[in-house]
């Protein structure tokens, strides 16, 4: 009522969305939520596991090391002089420049947030940051020289510092390989809670299943309603994933199983006071908080925290479909599939001599796709099947290793002696760089369908067709013919939500490893 008096403790009820009428579940609340005053933070050393204060280690003293190499390569190249031919006064200058430098790195990094656990092991912003701070140094060193008069040479830091920054970004590079091998091996993961409901849970366990160089493994799950029925319960077990609580034991489940993190999928019982809650219970244990939004497939700099009124709205961009972007997007591919056929010139003639003298036929197979628009085009390979290989398509059909859709089989009697290595390293895709100089290809992008795949595409299959298939893509670099038809569509439909030349740039880098592991290339 307008005027009346808040009673001492009511306005905390409110502000907690407790009720006033259920005084048990108040007092467990208010237990819940006053633990981390009572016991304190836990130190960083409690909430942070031994291998990944280690894999920090690690990554400090390759900075250190990388900059202090830059610093003699950057001083030699600079001076002219070998260490034999050192006078008193250079000596003591490399020395100096050997220290100084390696330390103002290691600080620089440090205040850019590049040894921050969150940033490390995946992803791009590890990088992205280490180029910033870099630049950063740069400018401070360049500032620093011109305001105070030092006589600091320009060439030597023109040499030092791209080195530092290109050796750091390698030593980075080295160490999260090395982490991703440990990973698959199910060793430096982190354990996951995941909470909500049972079909986002399994969705999300299925994902981290896909990409276990993320390692995160869930080890629990927290569902509303807590342990349900087998039948309930079946596509979690079968996942290997039990239910440990309800939603209101998140807490208790963390502490049980020693979470590190605690994963919430779009779950409309945690809304904004019970997530702010969750995050308070939380801080009595070691356990990180991420949440997956229901926009999952919408990633990188599409989407930003907008604040609005003191709300964090998540401002969604459009996806860049069109415009000058994309232009430059057919200007890159032509010119980059034309320097490439060129210099690829003589093992196209290689390939074409051994693909003659293999089996009899073209050397060229052609098949009908569907590009951009719904557009079909003639897309072009290497062949590496026999000629009569439809016909014998008809009596294979029943040995399918395919999705459902697609037909695949891992042992294909068609495919010639040939064929198998051309197809086992993804050779025989080469001639669609014909296809990409002609326009009707991409280097990157959705994976070129048949015909008979557009006829069963829904709405949201159809957004494959807004863009050009590529060469590559994100099925390619995930599985390929391992891929069951709704992950691979899914992969497509998330290329063209999310295009960047970045993104491009990441998928080129990692085909050439997908492509020498051979993974789903039959």
């Amino acid at each position: 009522m307008p005027g009346a008096r808040t009673a001492p403790g009511e306005i905390d009820d409110q502000l907690l969305g407790t009720s006033p009428a259920d005084e048990t579940a108040d007092a467990v609340r208010r237990e819940r939520l006053l633990v981390p005053r009572q016991r304190g933070s836990l130190g960083l050393a409690e909430r942070t596991p031994a291998w990944q204060r280690t894999y920090v280690q690690k990554i400090v003293a390759t900075d250190a090391v990388s900059a202090a190499l830059a610093a003699f390569v950057g001083f030699f190249a600079r001076f002219n002089e070998a260490p034999a031919d050192l006078t008193l006064t250079s000596g003591r200058a490399v020395v100096a420049c050997a220290v100084l430098l390696p330390v103002l790195w290691v600080v620089a990094m440090g205040a850019l947030r590049t040894y921050e656990p969150r940033f490390l092991g995946v992803g791009s912003e590890e990088f992205h940051r280490v180029l910033t701070a870099g630049l950063a140094v740069v400018a401070l060193v360049g500032t620093s020289s011109w305001a105070f008069g030092l006589e600091i040479a320009r060439g030597y830091v023109v040499v030092a510092f791209p080195i530092a920054i290109l050796l750091t970004l390698i030593g980075r590079y080295a160490l999260r390989q090395q982490l991703h091998a440990r990973r698959t091996r199910g060793e430096a993961g982190q354990t996951v809670v995941a909470v909500g409901h049972r079909a986002a849970v399994a969705g999300m366990a299925r994902q981290l299943h896909r990409a276990s160089y993320h390692g995160m493994r869930i080890v629990g799950a927290c569902v509303p309603g807590g342990r349900g029925s087998e039948d309930d319960d079946a596509e979690l077990r079968e996942l290997g994933i039990p239910v440990i609580g309800s939603l209101d034991d998140v807490r208790h489940a963390v502490t049980s199983v020693d979470a590190d993190v605690v994963a919430v999928t779009s779950c409309p019982e945690l809304d904004g006071p019970g997530l702010r809650r969750l995050g308070w219970e939380l801080e009595a244990t070691r356990a990180d908080l991420v949440v997956a939004p229901a926009l999952t497939e919408v990633i990188g700099p599409r989407v930003a925290i907008r604040p609005v009124c003191g709300l964090p709205l998540l401002h969604v961009e459009r996806p860049e479909l069109e415009g000058v972007r994309r232009l430059a997007k057919t200007t890159v591919d032509r010119v980059s599939a034309g320097l490439a056929l060129v210099l690829l010139s003589p093992l196209f003639l290689a390939l074409a001599v051994a693909i003659k003298l293999d089996s009899k036929g073209p050397v060229f197979f052609q098949q009908q796709r569907v590009g951009k628009d719904g557009k079909t085009f003639p897309m072009m390979k290497f062949r590496s099947m026999v000629t009569d290989a439809e016909k014998l398509l008809i009596d294979l059909r029943h040995s399918t290793d395919g999705n459902g859709v697609l037909f695949k089989m891992k042992v294909d009697p068609r495919i010639t002696r040939i064929g198998r290595v051309l197809r086992r390293y993804s050779i025989d895709e080469l001639p669609q760089l014909i296809n990409v100089v002609r326009g009707e290809m991409s280097l990157v992008g959705p994976r070129p369908p048949l015909q008979k795949e557009v006829d069963e595409y829904g709405f949201d299959m159809r957004r494959r067709l807004l863009v050009k298939p590529g060469l590559t893509g994100l099925w390619q670099i995930n599985g390929r013919s391992d891929l069951d038809w709704d992950e691979s569509v899914r992969l497509d439909v998330r290329y063209v939500e999310n295009w960047s030349f970045t993104f491009d740039f990441m998928i080129l880098w990692k085909t050439a490893g997908a492509v020498l592991r051979g993974r789903g290339a039959y």
